[in-house]
């Protein structure tokens, strides 16, 4: 290819500085002659010069030659003693110029050079602005060659249904003949669903490190600038960069984050992401299954997203990534504690009992939190205790032992503690509570009772949500009945017993005053359990109704957990004696309690 070399004027400065610094060292070479001092000193003698023109260091003039015509010379004074004294002995002496031509050259040429640097850097800025203002344009996906993911299926764990939806993904994109022979097609996109953290991305890796392709990965956010059109173009160019490189794998994250149901923004349809999604759309229906690009994205709010994006022929298939039961708690346990030094104690099947509703994410930090707790003790291994500990800091928060509280606020911390244990055990259907104390932890919590489920619920009956409410208000209850009076510490009690109450009412039809209706408004997501605020589709009269039903309820439960702790009374007051001496007591100790007060 021809290059083409810009003009500058430059250059041609420089050529005209150069050409006039060799002018006038030749000339000044070729037209005066240096001659020695001596010299100099002899034709003054003879009267052959003419003229001079003295200077500081040299003396330059015309000399008279024997034809009677005159020349230019120059020498270098000396001395005039020392010169006396040389001529006296017949010594040659001259003396010597010191050549500048070095010195010259750096004060023209050194200012042209920091004049030159300043401006190509001042230029290259300039360059690289309008290039990256002209890159707004290109997407941002990080790519991942295939020697650079090393992820496999062997390392995810506890979505064991997720993971062979998608193994057919993989032998499609090794095999692909095997299904086009038959007029089969490869999913165009495939939906990752799941709440946080449950290894959606992680899934997604490994299916590009099994199939050995490259693997776009960018998130839903990082398309929509403030600028128009940059979304789509960044859409555009992702696709383009892909069909390059396919087969391939696209992966957006957080794929609500740009594929928002459209017509809601504040800038109805000219809305930026309502362009970048239509965009994405386009795409998604532009592109041929057998060129071998699988777009994967992963949400965790499906319930918002546009039902254009859901239509078969853009995302064909939706994968649940949902949370681990106890047996994939286990896997996940397992996988993370290969790089963990434990000690033989170390139960992983009671440990995933212990963390009923937590997710990948979840439990890799609860192993990083019992390693930290066994490195702070100096310890080389972690043990069961550091996992156990590890539970309750991330249910509870961190133990705060140098809280001062005062003796009568601990008193009541203690009853009420116990309050929830005890009814908690008299009542069938609840979680067996595992150990209670008044050790301050997190930031408003001061006292802690913990229940640990033996197995994963999916369903709840009425009776024992109402149980689970008594269980509640037992603190509370305690309160009342130890004092005859009631304190604040039940507040976070009474928000979570409420809630219980109002979702058997407005939600799960368990109200005989109400019937088998659904009152709750808006549409709640499955995985972040949130629902939209919106008006009241039901009449005032049905809003006071369900009030007091809620309010009915409470205090059904309330009466009923009262009723427990008067008949333990007596097992109330030995096991606060017991826990105000020690501060934590397991679920064993108030069992022998219970059991050697009957």
């Amino acid at each position: 290819m021809e290059k083409h070399h810009k003009f500058s004027i430059g250059y041609i400065l420089l050529a005209v500085w150069g050409v006039l610094i060799l002018q006038n060292m030749l000339t000044s070479a070729l037209s005066i002659q240096t001659i020695p001092y001596s010299e100099f000193i002899r034709l003054l003698k003879q009267n052959k010069i003419t003229e001079i023109a003295i200077s500081a260091n040299q003396i330059q003039g015309k000399k008279l030659m024997d034809d009677g015509k005159t020349e230019l010379f120059r020498t270098v004074r000396v001395d005039p003693d020392l010169s006396n004294m040389l001529e006296q002995y017949h010594v040659t002496f001259k003396g010597e110029v010191e050549s500048t031509l070095l010195r010259d050259l750096l004060s023209w040429f050194m200012p042209i050079l920091i004049f030159f640097g300043i401006w190509y850097v001042i230029f290259r800025k300039m360059q690289g602005a309008q290039a990256g203002f002209m890159m707004l344009g290109k997407n941002k996906a990080k790519i991942y060659m295939e020697n650079e993911l090393d992820v496999r299926f062997d390392d995810v764990a506890g979505v064991d249904e997720a993971k062979a939806e998608l193994v057919e993904i993989v032998e499609f994109l090794k095999q692909p003949e095997r299904y086009t022979r038959i007029g089969g097609k490869m999913p165009k996109g495939i939906l990752l669903v799941g709440p946080p953290g449950s290894g959606k991305t992680l899934l997604a890796k490994a299916v590009a490190g099994e199939s050995k392709v490259p693997f776009f990965s960018m998130s839903g956010s990082e398309f929509v600038e403030m600028f128009v059109g940059l979304g789509a173009a960044r859409v555009r160019d992702l696709f383009v960069q892909a069909k390059e490189k396919a087969p391939c794998i696209i992966f957006i994250d957080e794929l609500d984050a740009l594929g928002k149901a459209r017509g809601f923004g504040a800038m109805g349809g000219h809305d930026e992401r309502e362009q970048t999604l239509n965009q994405l759309l386009v795409e998604m229906d532009g592109f041929d299954s057998r060129v071998g690009v699988i777009l994967m994205a992963a949400t965790n709010r499906p319930e918002i997203l546009d039902p254009a994006l859901l239509r078969p022929g853009r995302f064909d298939r939706q994968v649940l990534v949902d949370r681990p039961d106890k047996k994939g708690r286990e896997d996940i346990l397992r996988v993370h504690l290969k790089k963990t030094p434990v000690e033989p104690d170390v139960d992983v099947e009671k440990i995933a009992a212990m963390t009923s509703g937590m997710v990948g994410a979840d439990l890799e930090n609860l192993i990083n939190e019992a390693t930290l707790l066994a490195a702070r003790k100096d310890k080389e291994t972690v043990g069961m205790a550091e996992f156990t500990e590890a539970v309750e800091r991330i249910i509870a928060g961190l133990e705060k032992k140098n809280r001062l509280i005062n003796p009568d606020e601990k008193k009541i911390v203690a009853y009420h503690e116990l309050g929830h244990a005890l009814v908690a055990m008299a009542l069938p259907g609840t979680d067996p509570v595992q150990k209670i104390t008044i050790i301050p932890r997190g930031i408003a919590a001061l006292g802690y009772t913990m229940q640990v489920p033996t197995e994963d619920r999916f369903l709840m009956r009425q009776s024992e949500l109402l149980n689970k409410i008594a269980t509640l208000l037992g603190g509370r209850a305690a309160e009342s009945i130890i004092f005859e009076e009631i304190s604040t510490g039940a507040h976070n009690d009474l928000a979570r017993a409420t809630d219980i109450a109002r979702s058997m009412v407005r939600e799960y039809g368990m109200s005989p005053k109400m019937g088998q209706v659904y009152f709750a408004k808006g549409q709640r997501s499955p995985f972040l359990g949130v629902a939209p605020e919106g008006p009241n589709e039901y009449s005032e009269a049905t809003a006071q109704l369900i009030d007091d039903e809620i309010r009915a309820i409470i205090a059904a439960q309330y009466e009923k957990a009262t009723e427990l702790l008067r008949q333990r009374k007596p097992v109330l007051d030995k096991a606060a004696q017991l826990l105000l001496e020690k501060e934590t007591i397991e679920g064993e100790e108030l069992e022998a309690l219970i059991q050697s007060a009957s």
